[in-house]
């Protein structure tokens, strides 16, 4: 399962529509949610306004939090995520296989199977999360919040019995990108408080672009991983 979770204060302004980015995620198979960190005024409804409608684009889910809710908000989203993802699964499964309409139209005791084996699975299941960082000149005061929270979700992931990696992204870069790469796939925690000294605080916020470079990272490095698998099966015969 792979997901995109974009913490931002909204408002981008570079480049293409964010939801036109976050629906072309869709349709690659990564959901894309959007935990808002958003200021009162004007400013902070339009921010908000946009951060609904990334999510919406990219079949996510979309939280207003304050910084010092931004850590649990995290953590509940990408398990919340997870449920769904496997929920809307096993429910295309069963109407194949049975031609139900939903989980309630079975028999009360299957349905009690199928709620077991779904559970199941949102604890067994391999999971992406791929972290995308707003480190906008207007996210400086909350980047604390922002640490504090990856360092949070790295440890609930790291308690699933299945395999958990994440990624972490942040735009804009120093050196005018628009997204860069602050750590790759990984299931351990040793490298995100290296993240932080590295971030370049600008005034431009190119949220679209910043959404297909992380599609793009998604693609490649599953390509990277077929290929891989490829050479030990050749090896193995």
């Amino acid at each position: 399962m792979k997901q995109i979770l974009l913490i931002t204060d909204g408002c981008s302004n570079v480049g293409m529509s964010p939801i036109v980015a976050a629906a072309h995620a869709k349709s690659e198979g990564i959901a894309v949610n959007v935990v808002g960190v958003v200021d009162h005024g004007e400013l902070g409804e339009y921010g908000a306004s946009e951060i609904h409608e990334i999510a919406r684009a990219g079949g996510g889910l979309s939280r207003l939090v304050q910084a010092k809710e931004l850590a649990q908000t995290v953590q509940m989203m990408t398990r919340k995520t997870v449920v769904q993802t496997i929920q809307l699964a096993v429910q295309r499964e069963l109407q194949s296989v049975l031609g139900n309409d939903s989980i309630e139209a079975l028999p009360p005791e299957k349905r009690g199977e199928v709620v077991k084996v779904m559970d199941e699975l949102t604890e067994t299941s391999g999971l992406q999360v791929a972290l995308l960082i707003d480190a906008s000149a207007s996210m400086r005061p909350k980047l604390a919040s922002v640490e504090e929270a990856i360092h949070d979700l790295m440890l609930s992931l790291q308690a699933r019995a299945g395999k958990s990696e994440i990624a972490v992204f942040h735009f804009p870069g120093s050196k005018q990108e628009d997204c860069v790469l602050s750590l790759d796939w990984t299931t351990h925690l040793k490298g995100v408080p290296s993240i932080f000294p590295k971030l370049h605080m600008s005034g431009t916020t190119p949220t679209g672009p910043a959404l297909m470079k992380v599609v793009e990272h998604f693609i490649e490095s599953s390509s990277q991983r077929k290929e891989m698998d490829g050479m030990i099966g050749d090896d193995v015969i």
